[in-house]
Protein backbone atom coordinates (compact mmCIF):
# COMPACT_ATOMS: atom_id res chain seq x y z
CA UNK A 1 0.00 0.00 0.00
CA UNK A 2 2.85 2.24 1.14
CA UNK A 3 4.36 1.55 -1.95
CA UNK A 4 1.07 1.87 -4.51
CA UNK A 5 0.42 5.85 -2.21
CA UNK A 6 4.05 6.73 -3.50
CA UNK A 7 4.03 5.98 -7.04
CA UNK A 8 0.78 7.62 -7.30
CA UNK A 9 2.22 10.87 -5.24
CA UNK A 10 5.09 10.43 -7.40
CA UNK A 11 2.67 10.53 -10.83
CA UNK A 12 0.65 13.66 -9.10
CA UNK A 13 3.92 15.87 -8.64
CA UNK A 14 4.90 14.44 -12.35
CA UNK A 15 1.26 15.25 -13.89
CA UNK A 16 2.34 18.85 -15.22
CA UNK A 17 5.44 17.18 -17.35
CA UNK A 18 3.16 15.08 -19.14
CA UNK A 19 1.47 18.23 -20.31
CA UNK A 20 3.62 19.34 -21.53
CA UNK A 21 5.26 16.11 -23.46
CA UNK A 22 2.02 15.25 -24.67
CA UNK A 23 3.33 15.19 -28.71
CA UNK A 24 5.59 12.57 -27.27
CA UNK A 25 4.76 10.71 -24.75
CA UNK A 26 0.83 10.66 -24.63
CA UNK A 27 -1.99 9.64 -26.38
CA UNK A 28 -6.05 8.45 -26.83
CA UNK A 29 -6.64 6.61 -23.31
CA UNK A 30 -7.94 3.44 -25.64
CA UNK A 31 -4.96 3.40 -27.85
CA UNK A 32 -2.84 3.31 -25.36
CA UNK A 33 -4.53 0.54 -22.86
CA UNK A 34 -4.30 -1.32 -25.74
CA UNK A 35 -0.71 -1.26 -26.43
CA UNK A 36 0.34 -1.55 -23.00
CA UNK A 37 -2.50 -4.75 -22.84
CA UNK A 38 -0.76 -6.38 -25.94
CA UNK A 39 2.90 -5.42 -26.61
CA UNK A 40 3.41 -5.39 -21.94
CA UNK A 41 0.93 -7.86 -20.92
CA UNK A 42 -0.06 -4.86 -18.62
CA UNK A 43 -3.08 -4.82 -16.91
CA UNK A 44 -4.83 -2.09 -14.66
CA UNK A 45 -3.74 -3.16 -10.91
CA UNK A 46 -5.21 0.44 -9.23
CA UNK A 47 -6.62 3.54 -9.74
CA UNK A 48 -6.75 6.88 -8.28
CA UNK A 49 -8.21 10.37 -8.43
CA UNK A 50 -5.34 13.30 -9.26
CA UNK A 51 -6.03 17.54 -8.69
CA UNK A 52 -8.16 18.90 -11.60
CA UNK A 53 -9.89 15.59 -12.77
CA UNK A 54 -7.00 13.46 -13.54
CA UNK A 55 -6.85 9.88 -13.15
CA UNK A 56 -4.19 8.28 -12.08
CA UNK A 57 -3.40 4.96 -13.33
CA UNK A 58 -0.89 1.69 -12.65
CA UNK A 59 -0.44 -0.84 -15.16
CA UNK A 60 1.41 -3.68 -14.55
CA UNK A 61 2.42 -7.62 -15.33
CA UNK A 62 2.80 -10.34 -12.84
CA UNK A 63 4.42 -12.10 -15.48
CA UNK A 64 6.99 -9.82 -16.64
CA UNK A 65 7.25 -7.75 -13.61
CA UNK A 66 6.99 -4.22 -16.12
CA UNK A 67 4.87 -1.75 -14.55
CA UNK A 68 3.87 1.48 -15.96
CA UNK A 69 2.04 4.96 -14.29
CA UNK A 70 -0.57 6.73 -16.76
CA UNK A 71 -2.22 10.04 -16.10
CA UNK A 72 -5.39 10.33 -18.03
CA UNK A 73 -6.56 14.43 -18.44
CA UNK A 74 -10.26 15.34 -18.65
CA UNK A 75 -10.13 15.46 -22.56
CA UNK A 76 -9.15 11.63 -22.51
CA UNK A 77 -5.25 12.27 -23.47
CA UNK A 78 -2.99 9.91 -21.22
CA UNK A 79 0.28 10.36 -20.78
CA UNK A 80 2.89 7.85 -19.14
CA UNK A 81 4.64 9.15 -16.80
CA UNK A 82 6.76 6.48 -15.60
CA UNK A 83 7.64 3.10 -16.63
CA UNK A 84 10.06 -0.18 -14.59
CA UNK A 85 10.70 -3.79 -14.27
CA UNK A 86 10.11 -6.12 -10.75
CA UNK A 87 6.70 -4.98 -10.31
CA UNK A 88 5.23 -6.39 -6.74
CA UNK A 89 1.93 -6.06 -5.90
CA UNK A 90 1.68 -5.29 -2.25
CA UNK A 91 -1.43 -4.80 0.64
CA UNK A 92 0.07 -3.71 3.52
CA UNK A 93 -1.90 -2.91 6.41
CA UNK A 94 -2.05 0.89 7.66
CA UNK A 95 0.04 0.72 11.42
CA UNK A 96 -2.50 2.82 14.06
CA UNK A 97 -0.74 6.11 14.76
CA UNK A 98 2.21 6.58 16.75
CA UNK A 99 3.07 2.66 16.06
CA UNK A 100 5.95 2.06 13.75
CA UNK A 101 7.34 -1.42 12.27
Amino acid sequence: MKLKSALIATAVLLAPLGAAAQGQNCGNRDLVVERLTTKYGESRQSIGMAPKGRVVEVFASHETGTWTITITMPNGVTCLVASGQSFEALDEPVAPAGIRG
